[in-house]
């Protein structure tokens, strides 16, 4: 175990929280107390870190019980205002992927499609309290005779509606360039022709991964902030790549960890989960995330006190490299340089974009924080970190080392 000059552990930090005595900061705000008064400082200073990200998250969607009709009908095909769902699962039981389209869509039929209504504008509609249509049908069996069931539904009549998102909150991500002769629409949004714009999609220093770079207090039962409500980290998300390449303050240099998240959906609110559409490409689900990050010693001070300056993003090329499956990378861009609105590339001054919102992340950490300082929300320490090599997650060291 490291020789820390400051340890904390969760259950002095809640004892803190249930007492009103917790001191916590956003990850904005840690900065430039760590620059002025040192990790240490810092740390003995800061009980809580609060994160925050608010961007589309396409691998997102929701495990529904509707409800069981009379007579009952065991799901065959299910529609959530002409959205197909996935109910090869149980009777009543289906999953709302967020990036499912309207059954009737004419997708890219006519290029660029628009994509106007899909699996996520269906969950925020619920989470907004809209009645939804629901259209069940069914082959019928002994148990389960009815063959159809057509009605409008809210979330508050549906037995169970659980937001569960397999890869959310991606650790650093592309920025987005077309180098290709024509306009191309990807999930990074349109790039114009010959780098006439570069697309991004973290916020940064407030991102939470970003702030806990090596998992140290992030990983199953992490308790969060999910689309507006409380939720938990599970499971590492798919495509989960600790071993990408880190520069020497150990940020990923490229995509790299992501989450698995679960959350009551009954709880949350429409203006952290917002339903997308990417012309050309598809819909989508803007998700709002916040993780508190525990100060319980000088290496989290160092690790949250990292700044955009300090945190870099590969350039790629989705007009060639990207669709040919290459791992080019262009060059390294930061994130103070992103946000700034522009950034240099082959000599040329290239146009930024945010795909995520730095308004609601702020938003996001600051509800964290209010929450926290309140006594309302306690911090969930994690069974184990998530991985950082190939070894199954989440086994136990002697079973590791059997």
């Amino acid at each position: 175990m490291a020789n820390y000059q400051v340890n904390k552990t969760y259950q002095e930090i809640n004892d803190k929280i249930k007492q009103g005595q917790a001191v916590v900061v956003t990850a904005e705000e840690i900065i430039d107390l760590v620059r002025r008064k040192g990790e240490v400082a810092a740390a003995r200073t800061v009980d809580v870190v609060t994160t925050g990200t608010f961007s589309p998250m396409c691998s997102s969607g929701a495990f529904i019980n509707f409800g069981h009709a009379k007579p009952p009908i065991k799901a065959s095909r299910v529609w959530l205002n002409h959205v197909p769902a996935y109910a090869g699962l149980a009777a009543v039981d289906v999953y709302l992927g967020a990036t499912e389209p309207c059954e009737e869509d004419p997708l890219n039929k006519v290029y660029p499609g628009e994509f106007k209504y899909g699996g996520g504008h269906v969950i925020q509609d619920l989470v907004a309290g809209k009645a939804v249509h629901l259209v069940v049908e069914a082959y019928g069996t002994d148990c389960y005779p009815n063959k159809r069931l057509e009605r409008e539904i809210t979330l508050s009549q549906m037995t169970n509606a659980i937001l569960c998102n397999p890869r959310n909150c991606y650790q650093n991500y592309n920025v987005a360039v077309n180098r290709s002769n024509r306009t191309i629409y990807t999930y990074m949004g349109p790039l114009r022709p010959r780098t006439g714009n570069a697309n991004y999609c973290t916020a940064g220093e407030l991102s939470p991964l970003f702030n806990d770079p090596y998992y140290r207090t992030i990983g199953i039962g992490t308790r969060i902030f999910l689309g507006g409500g409380v939720g938990y980290v599970v499971f590492p998300g798919t495509q989960h790549n600790p071993k990408k390449p880190r520069a020497e303050n150990g940020i990923p240099l490229g995509p790299a960890g992501t989450l698995m998240v679960v959350g009551d959906m009954k709880r949350m609110d429409p203006r952290y989960l917002v339903g997308a559409s990417f012309l050309g490409y598809g819909c989508s689900l803007a998700v709002g995330l916040g993780i508190p990050i525990p100060l319980l010693n000088e290496e989290m001070a160092h690790f949250c006190g990292v700044s955009d300056a300090e945190i870099m993003a590969p350039i790629v090329d989705y007009g060639g490299d990207y669709p040919a499956g290459t791992a080019k990378v262009l060059g390294q861009v930061s994130y103070a340089q992103l946000k700034s609105g522009a950034l240099s590339l082959d000599g040329k001054k290239v146009p930024t974009v945010p795909l995520s919102s730095m308004v609601r992340a702020r938003e996001i950490a600051q509800h964290l924080k209010q929450w926290i300082e309140s006594g309302r929300f306690l911090l969930g320490e994690p069974v184990e970190p998530l991985p950082l090599n190939d070894e199954a997650p989440f086994l136990s060291t002697a079973s590791r080392d059997s």
